[in-house]
C-alpha cells in the first residue's frame, strides 16, 4: 500500500473515530475520551487536510462544530452560525496566532496593527443562544452542529441567573437579541449532585461539563431546575437593525450586563499579547480559587472593526483563540493495584499506570480512594482509563473505557491481610475503608504516628521533619514513638547531612517537647477522628489521663463533641495493651504537663458562650487570647453568625466587627479579657 493510500486510511479512520465522540458527547452526553485525546485526534485530521485540501469534503468533523441535534427535542436553526473557536495548546501558538493577525492586517490597505485583546476564562459549560423579543426571553438553543441545535427553552427558563425579561437602562431594548453564552455547574453544585448521587447508590458525574450538559438536556424541565446550573453571556449574535451596538467586544459586554445579563467578573483588557500571557498566567494560578471549572483563556480582538476585516474560516472566527490549560484528564493504562496503609490503618488502592503527562506534570499513580469507589467504576487492572489532575490535587482515576478493555483484564480485589504487617484486615459497619488491625505494631502506622506526634500542632519538635523520620525508622533508630526520648545527638550527627550542631537542636527539640499540655499530648496519640477541638474538650473535662484512659463510654459521651464513635475509637485505643505501654514509656521519658484543678460550673463563667476574636490585640497573642477564654469556659468560633455570644475586638478589626454590630453582638475591648478571672 501507498503512502497516499495509507494517509487515505488514516484519514476515514480520524474522521469516523471523531463522529463517534462527537456524537457520545453532544446526543449522549456520554465522552469517552478527555479533551486532550478530541484534540490530538481533531489536529492530526486537520494536519493531513492541510497538506491534501483536495481530500477534504463537506462531511469532515475539520469543517462543522458539533453533531446533530437530539431528536427529543425540536430543531432551532442558527440564523447566525454558532462557531468554535480554535485552540492554542501553549504559549507559543498563541504567539504564531498573534504573528498571523498582524501580518493580516498589515497586509489590507488603511490598516492598522491590533490595539487590544479581551481576555476571560474558557468556561468549560454548554454553549447555547438564547433569544430576546421587545426585552421577552421567547427562544434558547444549544450550539448543536453550528447551523441547527435544540430547543432547550423550557429548561433555560429553570435558570435563575438569565433574565426572563431584561432590565432597560439608559437606552432602549433592541426589537430582538440574541445573546451567546456558556451554561455550566457551579463546582459547589457538582459535589453536593454527586455527593447525592453516591448516597442513592447512582452513577456519578465525570465533570461538571457532563453534569451541565446532562441536566441541560433533560426531557423534564423540573430536573434541570434542580440542578442549580448557572450562565455567563461571552458574544452576541443576531440583533435588530435599529439597535446601535457598541464598537468594541469589552463595550458590548457591558451592553448586555446592562440589560441584566450576567458576564463573568474575570474579563480583562490586554493591551498587547504579553499582556494576554500574562492573564493567561494569573488565571491559572488562580484556577483553584475560581467557583467553577475552566480549561483554559479566551482572547478575541477587542476591536470589532477588526474582527470584521479578519473574518472567518469555515468553523472559527480568525480573530479569536482558546489558549487551553494544561489537560487535566488523560487516558493510560492500568498496570496494577497497590494498597497504601495510612496512620490511622486504613488501606488506600493506588492506581499503577503506565506515565502519563497530565495536568503538568507527568503521573504513574492515582488514588482509587477505596473498594467502593473501585466498584463504582467498575475498573479491572488492563483497562484503558482516563486520569484526573486539577492543581495539586493527587491524581485520580475517574472512568474505565470499557470498550477498550483487553480479554486478559483482571478484577481488582482487596487483602485479606495488611501488605505491611500481614495482621488482619477488617472493614467496620457503615465504613468503606478497610482497616489494618496491627495498631502500633504496623510499623507504616508507626511511621505516620510518629510524624503526628511530632507536628506543631502536636508535641511540636522543631526539625523533626517527615524526610528524619522516614531515615530513622529505615535505619531502625526509631521502633515506637518512645523511642524519639532515647535518641542521642552522637547518632545523630552520624546521618547525612545532620552534622553536630544539627543533631544537637534536634535532641534539644526533643527536650523540650517533653514540656506540653494533656490536650496536645492526647491530639498527638493519633486516636482516629480526635482532632485538636476534641482533644481539648477531653483534657478540659477529665483533667487528669488516667481518669480519661479509665471513662465509660457514658462518661465519654457527655463530654462535647464527642458521640457514640468517637467514644468507641477512644476506648478502644486506651484498652489496647500495646498502647498502654506505650503511653506509659511516654510519661518514664519525661513528658508532663502542669496539673489542673477540675473547675466547678461556678468557676466556668462563660460556659456554653460562644467568643470570636478579631483584629490585632497588644497586651497578648491570639491563641493567648483563646487560651484564656477556653480556660473559663468558652468555646471560640472562627466566624462570626446568629449564634455568637460577644466578640473581642483588637486594633484594625474588620468585616467581623461590622457583621457583629449588623446582627447585634456584645462588642468587647481587649481589657474585657484583662478582667476576666
Amino acid at each position: 500500500m501507498s503512502k497516499q493510500d495509507l494517509l487515505q486510511t488514516r484519514l476515514k479512520a480520524l474522521r469516523a473515530e471523531i463522529d463517534e465522540h462527537n456524537y457520545r458527547y453532544y446526543v449522549l452526553d456520554q465522552p469517552q475520551v478527555p479533551d486532550a485525546e478530541y484534540d490530538r485526534l481533531m489536529r492530526e485530521l486537520q494536519a493531513i487536510e492541510k497538506d491534501h485540501p483536495e481530500w477534504v469534503s463537506a462531511d469532515s468533523p475539520s469543517q462543522r462544530v458539533g453533531a446533530k441535534p437530539d431528536i427529543g427535542f425540536a430543531e432551532v436553526l442558527h440564523q447566525i452560525p454558532m462557531l468554535s473557536l480554535d485552540n492554542a495548546m501553549n504559549e507559543e501558538e498563541f504567539l504564531a496566532f498573534d504573528k498571523r493577525l498582524t501580518e493580516r492586517l498589515a497586509s489590507a490597505e488603511h490598516s492598522e496593527s491590533i490595539g487590544e485583546y479581551i481576555c476571560e476564562p474558557k468556561l468549560d459549560g454548554l454553549a447555547v443562544s438564547l433569544r430576546y423579543e421587545n426585552g421577552l426571553l421567547v427562544q434558547a438553543a444549544t450550539r448543536g452542529d453550528g447551523s441547527k441545535g435544540e430547543d432547550i427553552t423550557l429548561n433555560i427558563r429553570t435558570i435563575k441567573s438569565i433574565p426572563l425579561k431584561l432590565r432597560a437602562q439608559t437606552e432602549a431594548l433592541p426589537q430582538l437579541l440574541e445573546v451567546r453564552g456558556e451554561v455550566f455547574m457551579p463546582l459547589s453544585v457538582f459535589e453536593k449532585l454527586n455527593q447525592e448521587a453516591k448516597q442513592n447508590e447512582q452513577k456519578a458525574f465525570a465533570n461538571p461539563r457532563n453534569a451541565a450538559a446532562g441536566s441541560l438536556r433533560q426531557l423534564d424541565p423540573a430536573i434541570t431546575a434542580k440542578r442549580e446550573l448557572a450562565f455567563y453571556a461571552y458574544s452576541v449574535g443576531q440583533v435588530s437593525d435599529e439597535f446601535k451596538l457598541a464598537s468594541s467586544q469589552y463595550q458590548r459586554l457591558q451592553q448586555l450586563k446592562s440589560f441584566g445579563i450576567p458576564v463573568t467578573n474575570e474579563i480583562a483588557i490586554a493591551k498587547d499579547k504579553q499582556a494576554v500571557l500574562k492573564y493567561y498566567q494569573q488565571i491559572q494560578q488562580k484556577r483553584a480559587q475560581l467557583a467553577f471549572e475552566i480549561d483554559g483563556v479566551v482572547t478575541k480582538v477587542n476591536s470589532i472593526a477588526q474582527q470584521e476585516q479578519l473574518g472567518f474560516v469555515s468553523r472559527a472566527p480568525r480573530w479569536a483563540i482558546a489558549i487551553k490549560f494544561p489537560a487535566q484528564e488523560e487516558m493510560t493504562q492500568l498496570l496494577g493495584v497497590d494498597f497504601q496503609v495510612g496512620r490511622t490503618g486504613a488501606l488506600t488502592p493506588v492506581a499503577r499506570l503506565a506515565p502519563v503527562f497530565v495536568g503538568g506534570v507527568t503521573v504513574s499513580n492515582a488514588t482509587l480512594h477505596n473498594m467502593d469507589e473501585v466498584e463504582r467504576l467498575g475498573v479491572m487492572i488492563g483497562d484503558t482509563v482516563i486520569i484526573r489532575r486539577a492543581g495539586d490535587v493527587i491524581p485520580q482515576l475517574v472512568a474505565a473505557i470499557e470498550s477498550k478493555r483487553p480479554s486478559d483484564a483482571k478484577l481488582i480485589t482487596a487483602p485479606d491481610e495488611c501488605p505491611v504487617c500481614q495482621s488482619s484486615v477488617e472493614k467496620a459497619a457503615g465504613e468503606a475503608v478497610l482497616r489494618c488491625t496491627g495498631g502500633l505494631i504496623c510499623s507504616a502506622q508507626r511511621t505516620q504516628a510518629i510524624k503526628h506526634f511530632a507536628s506543631r500542632k502536636a508535641m511540636d519538635i522543631d526539625g523533626l521533619g517527615d524526610k528524619l523520620v522516614d531515615t530513622f525508622s529505615e535505619l531502625k533508630m526509631i521502633e515506637h514513638i518512645s523511642d524519639l526520648y532515647q535518641l542521642e545527638a552522637g547518632q545523630i550527627a552520624k546521618l547525612d547531612r545532620m552534622g553536630e550542631k544539627s543533631a544537637q537542636n534536634l535532641i534539644a527539640a526533643i527536650e523540650a517537647s517533653k514540656d506540653t499540655s494533656l490536650a496536645k499530648f492526647i491530639y498527638a496519640l493519633g486516636i482516629r477522628e480526635v482532632g485538636e477541638v476534641t482533644a481539648k474538650n477531653l483534657a478540659n473535662h477529665f483533667i487528669e489521663l488516667d481518669s480519661l484512659m479509665k471513662a465509660s463510654a457514658e462518661e465519654l459521651e457527655s463530654v462535647e463533641d464527642v458521640g457514640p464513635i468517637v467514644a468507641k475509637h477512644l476506648q478502644l485505643f486506651f484498652a489496647n495493651p500495646h498502647n498502654q505501654q506505650e503511653i506509659s514509656a511516654l510519661l518514664q521519658a519525661g513528658i508532663h504537663w502542669p496539673s489542673v484543678e477540675k473547675k466547678s460550673a461556678s468557676e466556668l463563667p462563660l460556659k456554653g458562650k460562644t467568643f470570636v476574636i478579631t483584629g490585632t490585640l497588644s497586651t497578648m497573642s491570639r491563641s493567648e487570647a483563646k487560651a484564656k477564654l477556653e480556660s473559663l469556659g468558652a468555646k471560640v468560633a472562627g466566624s462570626v453568625s446568629k449564634n455568637t455570644d460577644a466578640l473581642i475586638a483588637g486594633e484594625k478589626a474588620g468585616s467581623k466587627l461590622k457583621k457583629a454590630q449588623d446582627l447585634g453582638v456584645a462588642v468587647h475591648g481587649e481589657d474585657y479579657l484583662e478582667q476576666l478571672n
